[in-house]
């Protein structure tokens, strides 16, 4: 099978599909199905070109590997624009799964410690625009805050904000978070041993965190954006429902019942 791409670059040119593995547990897209079928069911939705699982896997090879709309749609025999609606769809689905501030701290004790982190989406479509430079990290894109547990977990991720934004964060490049937060000291190396010390422990309380982000950067997406600022937190709070979801056996379709749901033609 071969698709035409028609975009001014290579207009004429064509998509040749193939065969390629992905790197994600067979059950994490039985659950996304799962969730899109009982979204499609709710809403009464018409036949789809692409089933309950076709679109599931064709939202999670998007975030996984950040191909455009055009390249991964011919692997499906879907246009660029039918792409594109189903992965939307996807998303919104996915986000409004993510757990809220107040329910992913539910359950930590008063002695318990979390870590919190933030990370740049870098966005290849704001290079003018001064609000999204971080001066950080030397690139445009969108900062998102991660509160992580001691075990590397992601409990939650904050919306977007400019990349130019000062994130408070807990390591020594912030300060000023107060008693609350416990960040390193400033030139430790210059400092007494104590000093040095409490450095070496804070390093090490936050290694879990910063697994947690290169976890949550394994979804390509998130290293450079294509998308609109403005559908970065969606994509995010998708990825998080991804990283957090239970595969529950009694919830779950197959993925021959998902792949072969039909919906009522038109009356």
């Amino acid at each position: 099978m071969v698709i035409p791409l028609s975009t001014p670059a290579t207009e004429g040119a064509l998509l040749v599909p193939y065969r390629a593995p992905l790197d994600v547990p067979h059950e994490l897209v039985e659950h996304v199905a799962w969730l899109l079928y009982e979204h499609h069911r709710a809403r009464n939705t018409r036949w789809r070109r692409l089933g309950c699982f076709q679109q599931a896997l064709l939202a999670v090879v998007h975030l996984r590997k950040n191909e455009t709309f055009a390249q991964f749609g011919a692997g499906f025999g879907i246009s660029q624009a039918t792409a594109w609606r189903y992965v939307d769809e996807a998303l919104d689905v996915l986000a409004s799964w993510a757990p809220g501030l107040h329910e992913a701290l539910t359950g930590l004790g008063e002695g318990d410690h979390v870590i919190v982190d933030g990370t740049l989406i870098s966005n290849d479509r704001i290079r003018a625009d001064e609000l999204y430079c971080s001066m950080k990290h030397r690139k445009h894109g969108m900062i998102v805050q991660v509160i992580d547990h001691p075990d590397g977990t992601s409990l939650w991720l904050s919306r977007e904000t400019p990349g130019g934004t000062h994130d408070l964060i807990a390591d020594r490049a912030y300060q000023g978070a107060g008693a609350t937060f416990r960040i390193p000291y400033y030139h430790h190396c210059e400092q007494s041993e104590h000093y040095q010390q409490f450095n070496r422990e804070h390093a090490r309380l936050r290694a879990p965190g910063e697994r947690a982000l290169a976890q949550l950067k394994s979804w390509r997406l998130l290293r450079r954006a294509r998308c609109s600022t403005r559908r970065i937190g969606t994509i995010v709070q998708a990825v998080h429902t991804l990283l957090t979801c239970s595969y529950s056996s009694e919830k779950r379709l197959t993925a021959e019942a998902v792949q072969k749901r039909t919906y009522p033609g038109p009356p």
